[in-house]
């Protein structure tokens, strides 16, 4: 029973990461991007790291992979917010990438 609530928490946490890195791909402008990677793959590292919790059964390694759970909740929503307070004072230029016109 447990290894399938570690394998539902990694399998979910996986989807969640592959749905931003699909957004990071297909998004048009940072400001979209910039959205989808914060909230997708915050809570997809969670999953994944939760779910190896899970699995590991509070093994000598489930205190050190809490801690990584913890500091990415902090560290990717501020590195995030931390790029558009900087993309938002260059009101002038484009974030868009670049396109050939070809």
């Amino acid at each position: 029973m447990i290894d399938a609530i570690a394998g539902v928490l990694l399998v979910s946490g996986v989807a969640f990461l592959a749905v931003s890195a699909l957004g990071l791909w297909r998004f048009p402008d940072f400001w979209t991007r910039a959205h989808a990677l914060a909230k997708a793959e915050t809570l997809g590292v969670v999953l994944v790291l939760g779910g190896l919790v899970v699995f590991e059964r509070a093994g000598p390694g489930s205190l050190q992979l809490v801690l990584i759970a913890g500091f990415s909740l902090l560290v990717n929503p501020t590195a995030i917010h931390a790029l558009a307070r900087s993309a938002a004072r260059r009101r002038g230029s484009s974030l868009a990438p670049e396109e050939d016109g070809a």
